[in-house]
């Protein structure tokens, strides 16, 4: 059976600035991930998606992004930077291996995949912000059969959809900006709550003026460390983050339906709204998010809410258990890439600390962690 120092499930920019931080400590890991290219999680996405921030704050520690400075990247140059990087540090990543089964036998984290079981002092878990299993209510299986649905995992462009007006069920980024680009070709409803945006467009000239402010705020300022901070890792923890790219007037200039109430129920084969209103439209696409799914992991960290038990990655129920690249892991910038090297740094000292403390070595003669 196959061992390894640290297993990290996962390789996005979590998983994969975490590894660029364990080798940088010299210590010795694997990244396991079920797609059969680095980047894949990324080339999966709608075909129009941008990041939310410019190029400057992008890169992961140890290779600049490749663009222009204040450009936001498309996903297909987001999933080729991931790849370069992984090549650019040379870290060891195995693709097309999917993590079936965790559970601990005695000090060591036993990892079952579907390529044969391997064995590990420590397991970083780098699966995603908001996990990768769709949230749609339960309804939907009631929508009439001719309704075409689609989760937003599964919206790549307008041309997927059916003629006849369109319902957008989720009013955060990724709800309006799908809505935004749907409405270009025919009818379309937005619903649900409005999940506020920020102060202006990430796109404009203002923007190269404000985005050092808006950084600053998002890793220093929104944390789980401030009231401000707790209380946004609430909202969005749940019920989805601001709109970034796409704002209010845009909306309206498309001539976007805009309804603030929620989708409820279903009635005669029709979405039926909080207020009682029926909408007869052709097509649903749920932006409704990802619910966590870590049934998968047989050990005792999940709390009541779904999400694991841990601070800043670290699980102090399960020595050696990591997670990295969870929504508001630290801030508001672990959602982001400006926020994962940071995180990724601070999982990887507390590891290599841990090891260290228990060969009998100074933690002191480590790299010290970003702060």
């Amino acid at each position: 059976m196959e061992h390894v120092e640290t297993v990290i499930i996962g390789a996005g920019q979590a998983g994969l600035a975490t590894a660029y931080h364990l080798k940088r400590r010299g210590r010795d890991c694997l990244v396991l991930d079920a797609h059969q290219r680095v980047g894949d999680n990324w080339r999966r996405l709608w075909d129009s998606l941008r990041l939310y921030s410019p190029a400057r704050y992008d890169a992961l520690p140890g290779l600049a992004f490749p663009a222009e400075k204040w450009s936001c990247p498309g996903k297909d140059e987001v999933a080729d930077y991931l790849e370069q990087y992984a090549q650019h540090h040379a870290l060891p990543v195995r693709m097309g291996v999917r993590v079936e089964r965790v559970t601990r036998d005695g000090d060591c984290f036993v990892v079952r995949t579907n390529e044969g079981t391997m064995t590990a002092d420590n397991l970083v878990v780098a699966t995603g912000t908001f996990g990768r299993t769709p949230s749609i209510p339960d309804f939907a299986a009631d929508l009439d059969p001719g309704i075409l649905q689609l989760h937003s995992s599964e919206y790549r462009r307008p041309g997927q959809l059916a003629d006849g007006p369109v319902l957008v069920v989720g009013a955060s980024h990724s709800g309006c900006d799908i809505a935004y680009e749907v409405a270009a070709t025919r009818p379309t409803i937005l619903a649900g709550r409005d999940c506020g945006q920020i102060p202006f467009p990430i796109e404009s000239r203002r923007a190269i003026v404000f985005w050092p402010a808006l950084a600053f705020a998002w890793r220093h300022v929104l944390t789980r460390r401030t009231p401000m901070g707790r209380k946004e890792m609430a909202h969005i923890r749940f019920h989805g983050g601001p709109m970034l790219r796409v704002r209010r007037n845009n909306l309206k200039e498309r001539g976007i339906d805009r309804r603030e109430e929620r989708v409820t129920g279903v009635e005669n084969g029709l979405p039926v709204l909080a207020d009682g209103s029926t909408l007869d439209v052709a097509n649903v696409v749920w932006s409704t998010g990802y619910r966590q799914d870590f049934g998968w992991l047989d050990l005792p960290v999940i709390g009541d809410d779904g999400w694991p038990k841990e601070f800043r990655g670290v699980v102090e129920d399960v020595p050696g258990l990591y997670f990295c690249g969870l929504s508001f892991q630290y801030s508001f910038s672990s959602m982001v890439l400006l926020g994962a090297g940071r995180d990724a740094d601070h999982v990887a000292g507390h590891l290599d600390e841990r090891l260290r403390t228990a060969a009998g070595r100074t933690p002191a003669s480590a790299p010290s962690r970003a702060a």
